[in-house]
């Protein structure tokens, strides 16, 4: 019994260094016709990372030839579905370029634009990924006005002007964390003069005024009328734009405060 088990462990091992042998065979053959129907078998069959293994050895094979493009889009296509986002967005982006009336070109742009977004940071990090990635959305919508992935790319937009809008917000909101009433104010107020429709822009205002307010409380006496002004100017300029707002009875309260006192 044992030296059966060792017998079929000794098969089942051959067997898989076959398996293995046969396609690193394959992987260094130059018979584009076997490489070509293999690669998309291991398509076909969900092994993406072998699949664009076999394309990418392709591509010198075909190039020139009318399955150049074919293999080109199935090597980036191979790489996306394996997940390898960032060779994949390589991958399209050169496609595009080679071969722009190509059958696949619009699928590859889009593709490229999904690699683009997958590879953007939360808002806390670096947004020059996210910059870059609006840019091509922009550009792809313009040049393709009528796309069937239109309300994916809307979609994609949404999410990556929040985060700009928020990183804006959230690097203003900082100063006042530090209780930096002064700097606070002039930071919070430059991301409404940059970007007037931030998305968070009652929450700016909304601490614009609070940061006024201690700015003011916290100032000697000889400056508290002078600032106080400065932070009833704020408070009608929250109020006025958001008179119902679940924030306005802290304003209100404070602001009953400050006219007590001047």
């Amino acid at each position: 019994m044992k030296q059966l088990r060792i017998i079929a462990a000794i098969l089942l091992a051959a067997a898989a260094f076959s398996c293995k042998s046969s396609y690193e065979t394959l992987l260094e053959s130059t018979d584009a016709g076997a490489k070509y129907d293999a690669a998309f078998d291991y398509f076909n069959q969900g092994k993406y990372a072998k699949s664009a293994q076999l394309f990418e050895s392709l591509v010198y094979l075909t190039n020139g030839t009318e399955r150049d493009d074919t293999v080109q889009y199935y090597w980036g296509l191979s790489n996306y579905r394996a997940k390898d986002y960032y060779t994949a967005e390589t991958n399209f982006d050169n496609f595009i370029k080679n071969f722009p009336g190509s059958p696949f070109a619009e699928n590859a742009e889009f593709l490229r634009l999904d690699c683009l977004f997958r590879g953007t940071l939360r808002y806390e990090l670096d947004q020059t990924p996210t910059y870059k990635c609006i840019t091509a959305i922009s550009e792809y919508l313009m040049n393709h006005p009528d796309t069937e992935y239109r309300s994916v790319c809307d979609r994609m937009m949404d999410d990556l002007e929040e985060r700009l809008d928020r990183k804006a917000y959230e690097n203003a909101y900082l100063y006042y964390k530090m209780e930096d009433y002064k700097a606070a104010r002039v930071a919070l107020r430059n991301v409404l003069k940059d970007d007037a429709e931030n998305r968070y822009r009652e929450d700016i205002l909304f601490y614009t005024a609070m940061a006024s307010y201690n700015y003011a409380q916290l100032s000697v006496k000889a400056k508290q009328k002078e600032r106080f002004l400065v932070f009833y100017d704020d408070y009608l300029n929250f109020v006025g734009e958001y008179p119902d707002s679940p924030k306005r009875p802290e304003l209100d309260r404070i602001y009953k405060k400050a006219k007590e006192k001047y």
